[in-house]
């Protein structure tokens, strides 16, 4: 067991802080409460901390890429297969590279992490700890969403390769799902009917759980019309979609506000190296909030190295955004993004024991992260 005592807790449900003991049980949160005791529990003195659910990026790539090895290392684009959907994240994810470590030190002890970006499919995201030696263990859930892409990005891969415009990309995920929508027909009919079974197809296999709402298409998309392509398609086939980027979503924000579906905003603490970021702004997120959307904030790291996400939601209190809101949008909006809600995001009864500890506001630059617990365990 362990207790933490008499700290300032920040829980990301309620937007007032209050002292109170937080009681850990089989690295869960057992009990919330004012002086709290517990027999033979391991006590951390809180007093004159604060106390923050473990943060949570929502669109990474940590673990997938080269951490100071270049490309040769990385493993988070499949660069010969523009529809790959058969890829899964968890079989690419290398749980001892050094920057999960100085993330899990900086208090983001989770992680929505998989495939890039160069391709129209690319494979199912992974949540993850940010801690452990073996994949297998630090799993939240093995995968959470479906990775597409529109923009420049497919385009610059694959130009020589069969895809050289928007329309092109927009064509190749219609096919993909059109197929995938019939090959579902036809394993329903076989229901009855086993001959009319189809041949197996293992990148079919891996959309059904779009098609069957199980799984959203996650979407690459940085500019308005990217964004709106994204939202057609989805709305076309009937399926979930989360918007990641959204780097042009403070120009279409009431547009966005009535479409009522998740985005991630970021990476904003980055130079516009390609024109899709020319309306880059740390305005975005809080201008996104105040339309009343669900908005989460990400560093897509390595873009910004992981241990930044803090800071990249102060960079967004400081551009406008309400404190509480930077707060939910790299916690329980994080969670809810990821589809990891019921375990993570906020510090309640019931959720895993991810804790931090700090010496100051989590967005004030010189507050230092005291403690990091994750599942009731001292990151060390």
């Amino acid at each position: 067991m362990l207790l933490i005592k008499g700290g300032e807790i920040h829980d990301a449900i309620l937007p007032e802080g209050k002292i109170a003991d937080i009681l850990v049980k089989d690295g869960k949160i057992s009990r919330i409460a004012k002086n709290i005791s517990a027999k033979g529990a391991q006590v951390v003195d809180a007093k004159g901390l604060l106390v923050y659910p473990g943060f949570i990026d929502a669109h990474s790539h940590l673990g997938l890429d080269g951490y100071g090895i270049g490309y040769e290392g990385s493993d988070y684009n499949e660069i010969n297969d523009i529809i790959s959907p058969q890829l899964r994240g968890v079989d690419g994810f290398k749980p001892m590279q050094p920057h999960l470590r100085a993330a899990a030190l900086a208090g983001v002890t989770t992680v929505n992490t998989g495939p890039g970006s160069a391709d129209v499919l690319g494979g199912t995201f992974l949540a993850v700890k940010t801690v452990g030696k073996r994949v297998d263990d630090m799993l939240v859930k093995m995968e959470t969403s479906m990775k597409c892409a529109f923009g420049e990005n497919p385009k610059r891969v694959y130009r020589d390769k069969g895809d050289s415009s928007r329309m092109t990309t927009a064509s190749k995920l219609r096919e993909a799902l059109f197929k995938a929508r019939e090959y579902e027909a036809k394993k329903k009919a076989a229901e009855e009917d086993p001959g009319k079974a189809p041949a197996f197809d293992m990148k079919m296999e891996a959309l059904l759980p779009v098609i069957r709402k199980q799984m959203p298409l996650k979407a690459h998309a940085h500019t308005a019309e990217d964004i709106f392509t994204a939202l057609r398609i989805a709305r076309e086939f009937d399926v979930d979609i989360t918007l990641e980027h959204v780097t042009e979503g403070h120009l279409i924000a009431q547009e966005l506000a009535r479409e009522k579906v998740p985005l991630a905003i970021g990476p904003s603490l980055s130079s516009a190296s390609k024109f899709e970021l020319r309306n880059r702004t740390f305005e975005t997120p809080g201008i996104l909030d105040k339309a009343g959307c669900k908005v989460s904030i990400i560093t897509d790291a390595p873009v910004i190295p992981q241990e930044y996400l803090t800071l990249c939601a102060a960079l967004a209190v400081k551009s406008g955004m309400d404190p509480f809101h930077a707060l939910q949008a790299i916690t329980i909006n994080a969670a809810v993004h990821s589809g990891i809600s019921d375990r993570v995001g906020s510090l309640e009864t019931g959720k895993d024991a991810d804790i931090v500890l700090m010496d100051g506001d989590c967005f004030a630059v010189a507050s230092k992260v005291v403690k990091v617990f994750i599942l009731g365990q001292l990151v060390e």
